[in-house]
């Protein structure tokens, strides 16, 4: 599922202490082709892609659509944050119906150990819960990747079951909307 529902894309630019979360440009080409063909970032997301494959296969506007954002530092790209929403035909959810957003990210090596995925997903998060007020958001990753689920806890989410899915077992987790708080 692509559309987010009824959110403005694409959003000005979100601007956090050191990152730009913003919409794709033809000049990130070269980072989404080596996302995808990254053993390291493709550990837990069903492997790398062959290189030769993404050349031909990845357009010139990579990741142009509703709720995939680019990460820049320092005027590079390092990286994606998305929400899309969540597949009702996929295991784990929150509401009988499905379709929660879905919060993913993937960075290239070089800018892991850094916070990046913390603060560009934090403030993905954000903007998502003033855009979608009262929406949960969904989290999965395989439960052996051990920086995925502390990244998790990090932002808020909170185990909600384990399934085996791509054939590997996998963590799945939900960030409650916040409320706001009663008066006394």
């Amino acid at each position: 599922m692509t559309e987010l529902g009824p959110v403005a894309w694409p959003p000005v630019p979100i601007r956090t202490e050191r990152l730009v979360l913003r919409e794709s440009e033809p000049r990130d080409r070269a980072t989404f082709v080596e996302l995808f063909a990254s053993p390291e970032v493709r550990t837990y997301l069903g492997g790398p892609r062959p290189r030769d494959e993404l050349e031909r296969a990845v357009p010139e506007l990579p990741g142009r659509r509703p709720g995939v954002f680019v990460v820049e530092h320092c005027g590079a790209a390092i990286g994606t944050v998305s929400l899309d929403r969540r597949d009702a035909e996929r295991p784990g959810h929150v509401r009988p119906e499905g379709g929660e957003p879905e919060l993913g990210y993937m960075f290239l090596p070089d800018a892991w150990g850094h916070g990046y995925a913390a603060e560009s997903c934090a403030a993905a998060l954000d903007w998502l819960a003033d855009a979608l007020p009262g929406e949960p958001v969904v989290l999965c990753t395989q439960s052996a990747n051990d920086r995925s689920v502390r990244l998790a806890a990090k932002l808020g989410f909170t185990a909600v079951e384990r399934f085996e899915e791509y054939g590997a077992e996998q963590w799945f987790g939900v960030r409650a909307p916040l409320t706001p708080p009663t008066a006394p």
